[in-house]
């Protein structure tokens, strides 16, 4: 056995499986610069003209000169490939040519600016995935790149130089390079070659010094392109290290948690992490934590955090969404069962009195992770004016109905207090506010609550504190019951409104659950492909609003299986976009990065084996992305079809491999007979025949008669052989029809006794026919064929024992019994007997026959009108009965003429 530390030494199987993973695929090789000019173009076109002199296989993709004419030098030679001109608002763009590319096929071809975005109705709208499609082809690609186009590094880059990063690449694509080729020079030589027009023409040149090529932005981009380089050469370091198990103190990696909120400051931590982690070299999770009973419900919020936590995919990160109530006790308990090093987190932004009390969400993490690093990350503040009130509340929904409510609502308790002073003298009437402030909170929530509160402070004040019809106090009690008044009503009106919001919320929900449980229970009723596929329809359009289909993979290709309305027909484009959704396992079409001009959105239907079909839909409005409630909404929808569709297909597998393992047995079966059953009376026809025909003037005349009465009976038996297979494909197919004749039990079981002893020489047969055995009804020679199966079937397995045929009456039916002396058959195998191909042991143990006359017995009766069955033992333990009941045929008397 293996020590540990011989184990220890073997290859890590993660990084061999990685390895393994990039069989067949193309290699990228990256040549990365810190800015525009630092002659990443040329040095990739040097590198490839080296490549071609040694005869490689080097195609020109894409490559931009700018007008340089070292660069347009470096190209003369090359196989260079034509650009496909797309028509756009009047004129022609002219893109890289991903279909000529993949025809073409060469070993290496060269594609310059990776972040390129393409003109609208191509393939892909970003360049890197036109060249993830060619390494998918196992095409090998070179391409250039600039630092400030990595996708978790376009932030800090926008802060550093002032200028928005609008196209960007995922980091992704760098990490999984094949190599990274870093081409640097210093700030200084890159400012004299814009100086010298080798860059930019000399008007734009000056621009870009005075404005992004300033030494302190080349700096530090320069700084950014050489960290990047470092950590992805240590990434090859490692990998190399653990594919050839080259022994070394591996330490335990740092595994970092971010936890974000619903701000606008989400995306900007989770790329902090991000930045983090890749420094790091480290595993990270980015969590969302909700409090039961205040979950989101502001589109606006939860569309941040969504995008956030997607944001967060990208880079590579696992998300979590977390429910509590304490959230800092629950993010410290997760990272504690989940091995956390370090959480980031944003700086809170809280009021005065929170900061000065320490009562922040981030001054809390800092306070209460005793054992964990806590790193609070700074963004950007927006400028607000000094004494400026930050309110709190979500931003209202239905304000102006809320308003008009609160408003009536006052007036009427006015008009209440009122009539009640010119009944009845009451001290204090701020009871009938404080319900008006409570109708409106439970009515129409939180606004119109406060409103309702403000407006009652105000009325009370002027309608009913002396002096009336004005806004003066006169007396300081009457002051402090007014402050306490609006306490109670802004505090009670607050509560209410927050539990009328969170009714809304709860019954939303409760709808959504009510929604998918009846979802799930009709998937579940529904067996069959396409009615899974129905249900399925139905339900998800009357999410969607416009019109949905369903794809399935048929006969190598996705084929429209169900789509309603019924007349939807997609045309080549979203046939590529449903095609693209199904091998990527991604979302294409509309509102996607994958063909977005479409009118439909195509995803795949994803499970455990991979994708099972595509779901198409056409939204109701094409100018609105889709909202995290329709995104949650139609993603479970799709979740539970795509489950149910696996299942249909699942089932037809399985029926299909019951089919195929029943054709098998009987291939088997067959073989097994043909290789016995019919070679076997063969060979001794054949015996027979060679023998007479040899020695036929020597033999003595009893002898020949022997061969011929052997060679006739192996033909009886051959031809009883293929009787019963002709006999079970007549009754598989449908094709047996038996008479209905009045008939003579006692006459077809005499004919069957006679005719299986001289068959098989059954001298023990013995009968017992009841002298009152009525008539049935049936077919004299199949009930005929029936019962001399059956006494074949008592002669193979019976040991040679006595078999007795009885025939009696039993009330209204006329029973008939073949009955054995062997071994019998075991309780167990009773009803398995009349199953195609069973076939029992014979007393020496051998199998015989093909195990088909008593299931083409059961088949004979049953056409007649009967039934049969087997019991076991028959008599003093031992033997087998098989036992056949068919109704007695009472004659119709004739009339007298």
């Amino acid at each position: 056995m293996a020590t540990e530390r011989e184990l220890d030494r073997r290859p890590d199987p993660e990084a061999l499986l990685a390895l393994a993973g990039r069989e067949g695929r193309g290699k990228l090789k990256v040549f990365l610069g810190a800015a525009p000019g630092v002659g990443k173009t040329y040095a990739m076109l040097a590198a490839a003209r080296r490549l071609k002199d040694d005869r490689g296989d080097v195609v020109i993709g894409l490559v931009e000169t700018h007008g340089r004419a070292e660069t347009a030098a470096l190209i003369e030679g090359h196989e260079i490939l034509p650009r496909k001109k797309i028509p756009y608002r009047g004129r022609e763009l002219e893109e890289f040519d991903i279909d000529a590319a993949l025809k073409r096929r060469p070993a290496l071809i060269v594609v310059d600016e990776l972040a390129h975005t393409n003109a609208p109705e191509s393939r892909h709208p970003k360049r890197w995935q036109d060249v993830e499609e060619l390494l998918d082809a196992g095409v090998d690609v070179w391409t250039a790149l600039n630092i400030q186009h990595l996708e978790s590094l376009a932030d800090v880059v926008s802060r550093v130089t002032g200028v928005a990063v609008r196209e960007t690449v995922p980091d992704s694509v760098l990490q999984n390079a094949e190599d990274v080729i870093l081409v640097d020079i210093t700030p200084a030589e890159l400012i004299q070659r814009l100086r010298e027009g080798k860059v930019y023409l000399p008007q734009m040149a000056r621009r870009a010094v005075q404005n992004f090529f300033t030494p302190r932005n080349l700096t530090a981009l320069r700084e950014l392109a050489l960290r990047s380089t470092a950590d992805r050469v240590d990434d090859q370091m490692v990998a190399y290290l653990r594919q050839n198990a080259i022994e070394g103190p591996w330490e335990t990696s740092d595994h970092i948690l971010a936890c974000i909120g619903p701000d606008d400051r989400a995306e900007i931590l989770v790329r902090a992490a991000g930045r983090m982690a890749t420094k790091l070299n480290a595993s990270w999770v980015v969590v969302h934590v909700e409090r039961p009973g205040h979950e989101e419900t502001d589109p606006v919020r939860l569309k941040r955090i969504d995008e956030a936590l997607q944001l967060a995919e990208r880079l590579g990160a696992q998300t979590q969404r977390l429910s509590a109530s304490d959230i800092v006790a629950e993010v410290l308990r997760y990272a504690r069962r989940e091995n956390v090093t370090q959480i980031v987190v944003g700086r809170s932004r809280a009021g005065w009195l929170r900061r000065r009390l320490g009562q922040s969400f981030s001054d809390q993490m800092v306070r209460r992770a005793s054992d964990i690093a806590v790193q609070v990350t700074t963004t950007p503040e927006r400028e607000a004016p000094r004494f400026a009130l930050r309110w709190r509340l979500k931003k209202p929904k239905g304000l102006v109905p809320g308003v008009v409510a609160a408003t009536a609502a006052v007036t009427a308790a006015v008009g209440i207090g009122e009539a009640l002073s010119l009944v009845l003298r009451l001290p204090n009437l701020s009871m009938v506010f404080l319900l008006a402030v409570l109708g409106c909170a439970v009515s129409f929530g939180l606004w119109s609550a406060v409103v309702a509160s403000l407006l009652s402070f105000l009325a009370y004040n002027f309608f009913f504190i002396p002096p009336i019809y004005t806004f003066t106090v006169a007396s300081p009690q009457e002051l402090l019951s007014l402050l306490v008044f609006l306490a109670v009503a802004v505090f009670t009106g607050t509560l209410a409104g927050r539990v009328h919001d969170q009714a809304a919320a709860v019954r939303q929900r409760a709808q959504h659950s009510e929604s998918l449980y009846d979802f799930s229970r009709k998937l579940a009723a529904a067996a069959k492909l396409d009615d899974v596929l129905w249900a399925a329809a139905a339900h998800l359009q009357k999410i969607v609003g416009g019109g949905v289909a369903f794809l399935i993979p048929e006969e190598g290709d996705l084929q429209l299986r169900i789509a309603w309305p019924p007349d939807v027909e997609l045309n080549e484009g979203e046939m590529s976009a449903a095609r693209w959704a199904f091998a990527k396992n991604e979302v294409a079409g509309w509102s996607t990065d994958t063909l977005p001009t479409l009118a439909k959105q195509f995803r795949p239907l994803v499970t455990p084996r991979g994708a099972v079909g595509v779901f198409g839909f056409e939204p109701m409005a094409r100018g609105e992305a889709p909202t995290p409630e329709f995104e949650r909404a139609v993603t479970a929808l799709l979740e539970q079809t795509a489950l149910a569709v696996d299942r249909s297909l699942l089932i037809g597998e399985a029926v299909r491999a019951a089919a195929l393992e029943d054709n098998e047995r009987l291939r088997t079966t067959l073989l097994s007979s043909l290789s016995h059953d019919l070679r076997t009376p063969l060979a001794t026809i054949s015996g027979a025949i060679s023998t007479l025909r040899q020695l036929r003037d020597r033999l003595p005349p009893e002898k020949r008669e022997e061969l011929l009465a052997s060679a006739e009976e192996e033909t009886e038996r051959l031809t009883r052989f293929i009787a019963n297979l002709l006999d079970m494909s007549r009754i598989e197919s449908g094709a047996l029809k038996a008479r209905r004749d009045y008939l003579d039990a006692a006459d077809c079981i005499r004919n069957a006794v006679e005719r299986a002893r001289k068959a098989f020489g059954a001298e023990s047969i013995e009968t017992s026919l009841a002298p009152d055995l009525p008539s049935i009804r049936g077919d004299a020679q199949l009930l005929e064929q029936v019962l001399f199966n059956l006494l074949d079937n008592a002669h193979k397995y019976g040991g040679g024992s006595r078999v007795v045929v009885h025939a009696r009456r039993e009330g209204g039916e006329s029973v008939i019994t073949v009955t054995d002396d062997g071994p019998g058959i075991k309780p167990a195998d009773l009803t398995r007997v009349f199953e195609k191909f069973y076939r029992g042991g014979r007393a020496d143990g051998r199998k015989a026959g093909t195990g088909l006359g008593l299931s083409i017995c059961k088949g004979l009766v049953e056409a007649m009108g009967g039934t049969i069955e087997a019991q076991s033992p028959a008599a003093r333990r031992r033997g087998t009965r098989i036992v056949l009941r068919f109704p007695v045929a009472e004659m119709k008397k004739s009339l007298p003429a």
